[in-house]
């Protein structure tokens, strides 16, 4: 039942994966609902809103990801990743890009770290640490940094600032338009696309605002 549902959401998405991604993806959100149970991953326990609330919601991402990024080798970097969403989601269903998943808390980055045992992901890892302490010269930086659901715009562009690369990109996953988060944003920071996302099945409003620092005057 549950694969037939994430079928027919990746048809919806434009989404095209093999069968062994469509077995991981499955695998994943079974190791989730595991996990869940003693480290507390996420809010969301019935499986069938797990479906919809995380896997699709995140996959709905992904389409966007990879024509921002011309379907390139990347580095990206997920903020407060939590249970590895939605970096393991696209770990699996972008094979070409390295994701690095950052938390705070000590479990969460050690169920990444097994997700990516137990899945064979060898583009996928764990950090345990605060994400201002993430500076772009130690690991060379990140192409990509996104979030979902994790801050404001705010703390979110300047928490994370010292992790990007030149010419890199934030792609920050919301709900509705966040309006008076983007009016907040200093002037260092500059939103160049406000992408709304259908996630099938679930009825509700979500955009990724895409962001970039702003060039120096």
């Amino acid at each position: 039942m549950s694969r037939d549902v994430l079928t027919s959401g990746l048809q919806a998405l434009g989404l095209q994966l093999g069968d062994e991604q469509v077995s991981l993806l499955l695998d994943y959100l079974a190791l989730l609902q595991k996990w869940n149970k003693v480290y507390n991953l996420t809010a969301v326990r019935d499986p069938a809103e797990m479906m919809t609330h995380h896997l699709l919601d995140s996959l709905a991402a992904v389409g966007p990801l990879l024509r921002q990024t011309g379907g390139q080798p990347v580095k990206l970097l997920d903020v407060g990743s939590g249970g590895g969403l939605p970096g393991v989601v696209i770990a699996i269903t972008c094979p070409q890009i390295q994701v690095s998943c950052v938390d705070t808390v000590g479990k969460k980055a050690a169920f990444i770290q097994q997700a990516a045992a137990s899945l064979k992901l060898p583009n996928l890892r764990g950090v345990h640490a605060r994400v201002e302490a993430l500076k772009a010269e130690e690991g060379a930086g990140f192409d990509v940094i996104c979030s979902r659901a994790f801050a404001s715009l705010v703390d979110f562009t300047t928490w994370s600032s010292s992790a990007l690369k030149p010419l890199a990109v934030w792609m920050a996953m919301k709900g509705k338009h966040p309006a008076d988060e983007i009016a907040a944003l200093p002037a260092s920071v500059s939103v160049f696309h406000v992408e709304q996302l259908v996630v099938p099945g679930l009825d509700a409003e979500r955009c990724i605002v895409w962001l970039r620092p702003s060039p120096s005057v």
